[in-house]
C-alpha cells in the first residue's frame, strides 16, 4: 500500500501560549496594562516617589503607548497577517524572541521610575531602549517579511505605520538621551496618533466584516437567517486618510493659532465626520444582541467624540486632553479590548457568538472609566484628582476581568485541535 506523509509536519512549541502571538501578547499585555495603571495611580496620587529619568507624565504615557498598545497590535498583526498573507508566523521560541525584549524593556522602565540609584537607572533605561527598539523591529520584520513573500501590495500602508512607529519610538528616546521635552512629546504624540491610525485602519477591514458575521449567525452558532452584506466606501475611506494626516501635522507642526487653529479644527472634524457616516452606514440593529459587536461599534464612536474634542481644543485648549483620553480610553483602550474579546475566541477554536459570561461587565467598566475621566472634569472641575482615580480604578477591573475570564483560553489548547 503507498502512504503518502504529509510534508509540512505539523507545528510544535513549549506551551499553547506561543502558538500564535496574539495568545502570548494578549495576555502579558493586559497584564501589563493592570500592573502599570496600578503603578500609574501610586505615583499620581503621592503614594509613591517618582524616581526616572524624565518626566513622570512622558513615563506613563509611553508605557501606555509604546508598552500597552504595541503589545496589543504586535498580538493582533502576528497573527492576523498569516490570515492575509497565507505565510507562516512566528511561534515557539522564535516568538519567544519577540516577547522576551518587550517584557525586558517594561520592567526596567519600571525599574527606572522606582530606582533612585543614578548607575542602576542609567543601565536600565538604556536596557529598555534596546530592547523596545529591537522588539518592535522583530516584529515589523516578520510582517514585511510574509507581505513581500505573498506580494501584497494593499498591506503597504500597515507596513509604513509600522516603519513610522519604530521612528517614533526612537525619537523619544533620543529625547530622553539629550534632555530634549520637545522631542520627547514629539516622539509621544507621534506614536499615539500611529497607533489611532492603526486603529482606524484595521477597525475599517474587520468591523464590517464582524458585523456581518454577527448578524447572520445565532448564539448557537447557527444561521439567523439574515441576509446582509457590509462594503466599504472607497471615497470615505480616502477622506478620512486625508482628514487624519492633515490633523496630525498640524497637531505636531504648527501653531495652535490663526492658520493652525483652523487646520485642526476642519481636519479633526473631517476625521469625526467620515468616521460618523461609516458607523451609521455599518449599523445593524443586531448589533444590540452581541457584546462583542456593540462594544466595537460603541468604542469607534468614541474615536469620533476624541475627534471633536480635539478639534474644539483649538477654541478651548484644555479640552485638549479631554479629546486625547477619549481616545485612548475609548479608541485605543476599548476597542483593543473589545478586539481581544472576539480574536481570542476565533482562533482558539470557540464559539465567537457566545463569549463569556460577564463579558458585558467588562466593557461596562471601560466606559465607567471613559465617564470619570472625561466626563467628570467637565461637570466637577473641582473633583478633578478623585475623577482621575475613580478612572484609574475603573480601567483596573476592566481588564483584571479580562484577565479573568480570557487567560485559561490563552493558555488552553485550540477546541477543534488545530494548531494556534
Amino acid at each position: 500500500m503507498l502512504t503518502i506523509k504529509n510534508a509540512t509536519p505539523r507545528p510544535t512549541s513549549p506551551h499553547p501560549v506561543l502558538n500564535l502571538g496574539f495568545r502570548v501578547f494578549f495576555l502579558v499585555g493586559s497584564l501589563f496594562c493592570v500592573l502599570t495603571m496600578v503603578a500609574w495611580a501610586l505615583l499620581l496620587h503621592g503614594l509613591v516617589d517618582y524616581a526616572g529619568g524624565f518626566n513622570v507624565f512622558f513615563w506613563h504615557a509611553h508605557e501606555m503607548i509604546y508598552g500597552y498598545a504595541l503589545a496589543i497590535v504586535a498580538g493582533f498583526l502576528l497573527t492576523a497577517v498569516k490570515t492575509w498573507t497565507n505565510e507562516p508566523m512566528p511561534y515557539g521560541k522564535k516568538l519567544l524572541w519577540v516577547v522576551v525584549p518587550w517584557l525586558v524593556a517594561r520592567l526596567c522602565l519600571m525599574g527606572d521610575a522606582l530606582v533612585a540609584n543614578e548607575w542602576a537607572s542609567l543601565g536600565l533605561f538604556g536596557l529598555s531602549m534596546a530592547c523596545d527598539m529591537g522588539f518592535w523591529l522583530l516584529t515589523t520584520g516578520f510582517v514585511v517579511q510574509a507581505v513581500w513573500r505573498a506580494r501584497q501590495k494593499r498591506q503597504l500602508g500597515i507596513v509604513i505605520m509600522l516603519l513610522l512607529l519604530w521612528l517614533g519610538q526612537g525619537v523619544f528616546y533620543l529625547g530622553v538621551l539629550t534632555q530634549n521635552a520637545d522631542w520627547q512629546r514629539l516622539g509621544i504624540y507621534w506614536g499615539f496618533y500611529l497607533i489611532v491610525a492603526v486603529i482606524l485602519t484595521i477597525g475599517r477591514r474587520v468591523l464590517p466584516f464582524f458585523i456581518q458575521k454577527g448578524v447572520m449567525m445565532g448564539n448557537d452558532g447557527k444561521p439567523t437567517g439574515v441576509v446582509y452584506e457590509q462594503k466599504n466606501n472607497h471615497w470615505l475611506d480616502k477622506a478620512s486618510l486625508v482628514g487624519l494626516v492633515l490633523f496630525v501635522l498640524t497637531e505636531l507642526c504648527l501653531p495652535k493659532i490663526s492658520v493652525g487653529a483652523m487646520f485642526l479644527v476642519g481636519s479633526a472634524w473631517l476625521v469625526a465626520m467620515v468616521n460618523a457616516w461609516r458607523l451609521v452606514n455599518w449599523y445593524h440593529h443586531g448589533i444590540a444582541q452581541k457584546p462583542l459587536l456593540w462594544s466595537l461599534y460603541g468604542s469607534f464612536w468614541g474615536l469620533v467624540l476624541g475627534f471633536v474634542l480635539l478639534g474644539l481644543s483649538a477654541i478651548k485648549p484644555e479640552w485638549h486632553s479631554l479629546g486625547v483620553h477619549t481616545l485612548a480610553i475609548s479608541g485605543i483602550g476599548a476597542t483593543t479590548l473589545a478586539m481581544m474579546a472576539r480574536v481570542s475566541l476565533g482562533h482558539t477554536g470557540r464559539n465567537i457568538h457566545k463569549p463569556p459570561k460577564g463579558v458585558s461587565m467588562m466593557f461596562f467598566w471601560i466606559a465607567v472609566a471613559l465617564i470619570c475621566r472625561v466626563g467628570l472634569p467637565l461637570i466637577l472641575p473641582n473633583w478633578y484628582m478623585p475623577s482621575l482615580l475613580l478612572a484609574q480604578v475603573a480601567w483596573v477591573i476592566s481588564f483584571g476581568l479580562f484577565l479573568l475570564m480570557y487567560a485559561k483560553i490563552l493558555t488552553k489548547e485550540r477546541l477543534d485541535g488545530l494548531f494556534g
